[in-house]
């Protein structure tokens, strides 16, 4: 199960790598109405869910991993479903989302080691330059020595 990214683990927890696994009384769930085309049952019907992590006031981030998700999403980070008609399915697709979002931003990129051009590629940045130039002087008009 190592192997997977982000995942909702079946109490409700939020796997996002070995080391951080987030609480599910970490994570706040709002339901509202879903909205859009579907009369009455879409404008009564509690389904959508916004789910939302709390940055800041977190007791399971370590100190590298807050200011790395403070600076990359802020301080909040939301996730909503409304994709389904089942409250049940919209929670899971929420808190997924919410984890891949997390994860996402808890990667860290390696620094770019900046590399020399070799000497093929000097070559032709000369041999272009050269190419231009002639095509250039090609183009001037002809002085009083050359006519």
């Amino acid at each position: 199960m190592a192997s997977r990214g982000p995942h909702v683990q079946s109490d409700g927890s939020l796997y996002i790598r070995a080391r951080l696994i987030i609480p599910p009384d970490e994570v706040v769930l709002r339901v509202t109405t879903s909205g859009g085309p579907g009369g009455q049952h879409a404008n009564r019907a509690l389904t959508r869910i916004v789910a939302s992590f709390h940055v800041a006031t977190s007791q399971v981030l370590s100190e590298p991993d807050r200011e790395l998700l403070l600076e990359k999403i802020g301080t909040v980070v939301r996730s909503s479903s409304s994709r389904f008609r089942s409250q049940g399915q919209n929670r899971s697709a929420a808190l997924e989302h919410l984890a891949e979002k997390i994860g996402a931003a808890l990667l860290r990129q390696p620094p770019r080691r900046a590399s020399k051009p070799t000497r093929a590629s000097k070559v032709r940045r000369v041999d272009e330059k050269k190419a231009r130039s002639r095509v250039k002087e090609q183009r001037r008009r002809p002085t009083e020595e050359t006519s």
